[in-house]
């Protein structure tokens, strides 16, 4: 099979999965405290490259059908991108590949959050919360994700 057309494949699975996956729960997915299941799948640049644009494109489809506004669209999206091209620069470290994800959004999403739509609250708490909905999805669920990946299929990746 053709190398790009497999990565654009698996790509648009990611980007589906990540959909469904943020969509099916959205009144856990999008507010103050995120706690996108989706966000397991953040741990999966680190085993395989094409999850970079797939976790991008969920994302930005997931914000646009749910999120709050061009703000969240642009810049959540951006924020998960550069956030699994960390992730997938620290898979040599893979207690690390979880982290980018939990800061990075912190910082971006807890910060508009606050500045756009939750003003009242303080910007630490803004982000804390945040950080939170991602340590439960990155930490607890995707951290145990990646070693099964790693131990099951780990022959079959790049780079590990």
């Amino acid at each position: 099979m053709n190398k790009n057309v497999l990565f654009v494949v698996q790509a648009a699975l990611i980007a589906a999965v990540y959909t469904v996956l943020t969509v099916i729960i959205a009144p856990y997915s999008y507010g103050i405290f995120q706690f996108r299941v989706s966000e397991v799948l953040t741990v999966l640049p680190a085993v395989i490259p094409s999850a970079i644009p797939g976790l991008f494109v969920g994302c930005l489809v997931s914000n646009l059908i749910g999120g709050f506004g061009i703000v969240d669209i642009i810049f959540g999206s951006l924020a998960t991108l550069i956030s699994a091209v960390l992730s997938r620069v620290l898979r040599k470290y893979p207690y690390m590949v979880p982290l980018p994800p939990v800061v990075i959004n912190a910082v971006i999403v807890g910060g508009y959050l606050h500045f756009l739509y939750f003003s009242d609250l303080p910007l630490l708490s803004c982000m804390g919360w945040v950080a939170l909905g991602e340590i439960l999805a990155c930490y607890v669920l995707g951290y145990p994700l990646l070693l099964l990946l790693k131990k099951r299929f780990g022959r079959y990746f790049e780079d590990i």
